[in-house]
């Protein structure tokens, strides 16, 4: 695929993608992995806005706040962020791999999604991108390496298999390189 359209703006998964592991670290002791940082530079030196994209669910069991996350994600350079704060049972609308965040996104930003990207480590990342026809990115950090196998193995259907990466990238350096050739 080629990502020949001029690119709106990114969205990017937290855990696993921009640092920690595949559990969620909360702030004050979450670690950007040594690339996320420089990721961050090209794409604000290209004039891309960046969106923070991340299920929090922690936060509805009260061990942080909304707030926490978005200081958190706006000190590391996203323009803004976009969370949803529920548990997996709590039935919401907003969770990964809906799209809704995607689309908040796009009204408050004025954003045309096919002409946006989305990284990710997980599979829900992919769903989500899918539907609202964004460019996708999986990077191998986090699940990443794990979901692709799983995909690879035969082991997703439906939906799951036809949200296939646009690009597999390393890292989510690599995969904003790739955007912006």
């Amino acid at each position: 695929m080629s990502t020949s359209r001029k690119i709106q703006a990114v969205f990017i998964d937290r855990d696993g993608t921009i640092g920690g592991s595949e559990e969620v670290i909360y702030p004050g002791t979450f670690k950007l992995f040594p690339f996320a940082k420089q990721s961050f530079e090209v794409l604000v030196s290209a004039g891309i806005p960046i969106y923070a994209f991340t299920n929090q669910p922690g936060i509805s069991r009260g061990d942080a706040t909304i707030g926490d996350f978005q200081d958190e994600l706006t000190s590391f350079g996203f323009d803004h962020v976009y969370i949803c704060p529920h548990q997996h049972e709590e039935g919401c609308t907003c969770r990964k791999p809906s799209s809704a965040l995607l689309i908040q996104a796009a009204v408050d930003n004025n954003l045309e999604l096919k002409n946006c990207a989305v990284i990710g480590d997980r599979w829900t990342d992919m769903i989500a991108a899918q539907r609202a026809g964004c460019i996708k990115v999986l990077v191998k950090t986090g699940s990443g390496e794990k979901d692709l196998a799983k995909y690879r193995n035969n082991q997703f259907f439906g939906e799951w298999l036809e949200a296939a990466p646009d690009f597999v990238a390393e890292n989510v350096l690599e995969a904003v390189n790739w955007l912006l050739k």
